[in-house]
């Protein structure tokens, strides 16, 4: 089994238990009890995403995760004065700022970090000196990393949808952009990270690249919930990972 310097470390993104509790209203399924249970089951951190529209997880949410937890919380938000206020409010472990559109199902491709170098200087800044680390959902392009690198982001997530969307000679190639990103991410300092469409059947290849620190996984292990439970189906992705690593 091959062996990497860097552990692979799995955050489980628990929006889509709020999606089902806001289809009804109310306060069931709790997301923050779901949180528990996947840091229970293996998780090494949990990720939310407070969208603009609030259309899962909630304001309130953030401050119940902040006081439950006892690993990191990866707060995801779009680079919004609104959304920056609430994070130097809260000051989770980490913010990775990510693209939003409100007409979207979920977060399709990367942030053009690149052309909105001057839209996230201050705001990278402004996370960086309160202490958070700051992490931007990039796709795996040279032109995005270097952004990162004049942003002095510490981090980058790269966007798999592509990925997990493709097969044969398609995903063999973007498996390539991605392993050369992460590559490149590293040799300048910055820790790579991935996610977006990650399952059992597709996560080794990503898994295995041996410079990723971390993957972020949610819609699916929710989803596979229904079927092997929600700390089944964590424990399966965390072996799954394991296997390569």
């Amino acid at each position: 089994m091959p062996h990497s310097p860097v552990p692979l470390r799995l955050g489980v993104n628990i929006d889509h238990v709020a999606t089902i509790r806001n289809a009804r209203g109310g306060a069931h399924p709790d997301p923050v009890k779901a949180a528990l249970m996947a840091v229970k089951a293996g998780a090494d951190g949990i990720t939310a995403h407070l969208r603009e529209d609030r259309r899962h997880i909630r304001d309130e949410d953030i401050a119940t995760l902040m006081a439950a937890l006892t690993v990191p919380l990866n707060l995801e938000m779009a680079a919004t004065q609104e959304m920056l206020g609430i994070a130097l409010r809260h000051r989770p472990h980490a913010a990775c700022i990510v693209p939003e559109k409100r007409e979207e199902r979920t977060t399709e491709g990367g942030l053009d970090a690149a052309g909105q170098i001057e839209t996230l200087r201050p705001i990278v800044g402004a996370l960086s000196e309160a202490g958070v680390r700051v992490s931007l959902f990039i796709e795996p392009d040279a032109a995005q990393i270097e952004a990162a690198i004049r942003l002095n982001a510490p981090v980058v997530e790269f966007h798999t949808g592509r990925y997990a969307h493709v097969s044969g000679a398609e995903r063999a190639e973007e498996l390539r952009r991605i392993s050369d990103a992460a590559a490149l991410a590293a040799k300048n300092g910055i820790e790579p990270h991935a996610g977006h469409g990650l399952t059992f059947d597709n996560v080794g290849p990503i898994a295995a690249i041996p410079q990723v620190a971390e993957l972020n996984i949610g819609h699916f292990l929710i989803g596979e919930a229904i079927f092997a439970g929600l700390e089944g189906s964590i424990r399966e992705m965390r072996r799954q990972m394991d296997l390569v690593r």
